[in-house]
């Protein structure tokens, strides 16, 4: 199940429920302790010097039991009273500077801005180039609202405990929290709390997809069909098929411009290819449709638009808009009441609203809603750091997967084959939801599974890999020293 995305004030009233049912703070700061150890040791190497940083309430506590855990490490303890001379002998430990910092100054207890010794040595932690694992929260920044209180630890990994806290998502903390983990069963009570936003968990897609029965055919299995390339942008029909392929449908036809269809025929194999013509009707067999891949060309065929724009509206099968694409798509709801799913980048949102990329980043989950209200109720995957999918209303999920490297030309492409061949598997579509929250999470798990593996890898690479599920808990992170 996924886990609910909390305020400050949340979390607080979770542990005094969990101090209430007779559970002590030290159960869960030694609990704590073995999470941190678990994830220091995925990221430094035996023998590796690490600094621990920890400061006088609980968070210094979960740090200093590391200390007491890492036997196979090189650990120094600074414990953090006063920040002058704190800074002092951090100074002075950088002349064998550490493989990692582990960092539990305030967590959520600071209740102001920081006073300027504070900063002093924050700033000087930042400076220092060294990797950083914060615990639960980058000392100085709000957990609430993702601001820093004046500066903040730029982390290089957060490991949040029990619950993702609502600062922590927002774009502009970022820079500070670095990637996100979740450190889920701390030792407190089941989490009793509920909130709009909820944190994808590998384990939400434990049995899925669902194992195939043995007297089966690819008619069971559903048809996708892609209209996607154009003069000059070629590939991204090719990677968009690609991706469909790793989600396994009955079959592929992916539909393009003439004068593209020779170089995208020659790459092509299980993916069936053929040349657009105004009026051909689409196979009968057809349960899904993508389109959008690649359709950039100033010189697109109208008729084409035309066509498209018609099956968004009425065609009563599933229809997901990519891409150049979203540009063409009316406003209100389509007559066909079959599923929508768009998928934007935050500057394709943007133009959408008639906003900035800025805005949109500000407030992600309104700009999705808006979006999805805009276009019919349509299911949104709103790209970008945390993709985040959802509807005008109900919850929205934060995916968790997935990293830098994924900035890449063709991504978004293999994303939209992979999904759109998922949702035209009539078994998945019954639950849009639960394919699209898969289909994000496993392009950026696999995405992690291969930074792991590899300083370099490509968008044809990702491809390759895109339905292999070896991404579990920790195993993605790359190491820090």
């Amino acid at each position: 199940m996924p886990i609910p995305i909390i305020t400050v004030s949340q979390m607080r009233k979770w542990e005094q429920a969990t101090w209430a049912a007779k559970r002590t703070p030290t159960e869960v700061i030694s609990r704590v302790g073995h999470l941190i150890t678990t994830q220091t040791r995925q990221i430094t190497r035996p023998g590796d010097p690490i600094l621990v940083l920890a400061g006088k309430g609980h968070n210094g506590d979960d740090a200093r039991q590391v200390v007491l855990n890492l036997t196979d490490r090189e650990v120094t303890l600074l414990n953090v009273a006063d920040p002058k001379s704190a800074l002092r002998e951090f100074k002075s430990l950088l002349s064998l500077p550490p493989a990692l910092i582990i960092e539990g100054l305030f967590g959520l207890g600071l209740k102001g801005p920081l006073e300027n010794d504070w900063a002093r040595l924050i700033n000087a932690i930042n400076r220092s180039g060294i990797p950083i694992l914060a615990v639960d929260v980058p000392a100085g920044l709000n957990a609430d609202t993702g601001e820093p209180m004046g500066t903040a630890i730029r982390a290089t990994l957060t490991l949040t405990l029990g619950a993702p806290k609502q600062g922590l998502i927002k774009a502009h903390a970022a820079p500070f929290v670095g990637r996100l983990e979740l450190a889920q069963d701390i030792g407190l009570l089941p989490c009793p709390l509920t909130s709009p936003l909820q944190w994808t968990l590998p384990q939400d897609f434990d049995d899925y997809p669902p194992s195939r029965m043995v007297d089966t055919h690819k008619g069971d299995y559903g048809h996708l069909v892609i209209f996607a390339g154009s003069l000059g942008y070629h590939g991204a029909a090719v990677l968009a098929a690609r991706g469909a392929l790793q989600a396994q449908p009955g079959l592929i036809t992916v539909v393009v411009p003439e004068e593209v269809y020779l170089p995208i025929a020659n790459q092509s194999q299980a993916a069936m290819v053929r040349p657009w013509r105004a009026a051909t009707p689409l196979p009968e067999s057809a349960t899904a449709v993508l389109f959008g891949p690649g359709m950039a060309a100033a010189d697109l065929d109208p008729e084409l638009k035309t066509e498209l724009v018609e099956q968004w509206m009425s065609l009563p099968l599933t229809v997901i808009a990519d891409a150049s694409a979203l540009d063409w798509l009316p406003k209100g709801k389509p007559k066909s009441r079959a599923l929508r799913v768009i998928t934007p980048h935050p500057g394709e949102a943007a133009r959408l609203l008639g906003s900035t990329t800025k805005a949109v980043q500000r407030d992600r989950p309104a700009a999705l809603r808006a979006l999805a209200s805009r276009y019919g109720d349509a299911w949104v995957v709103l790209k970008g750091h945390q993709t985040l999918i959802g509807r005008s209303q109900g919850e929205l999920f934060v995916n968790s997967s997935g990293n830098p490297w994924l900035a890449q030309g063709g991504s978004g492409d293999l994303l939209a084959g992979f999904l759109s061949a998922l949702l035209a598997q009539p078994t998945l579509a019954a639950n849009p939801l639960l394919a699209l929250r898969y289909a994000v999470w496993q392009h950026g798990a696999t995405a992690d599974t291969l930074t792991a593996e590899r300083l370099h890898w490509t968008v044809d690479t990702l491809a390759s890999q895109l339905a292999q599920r070896r991404t579990t808990g920790f195993s993605h992170l790359t190491r820090m020293s």
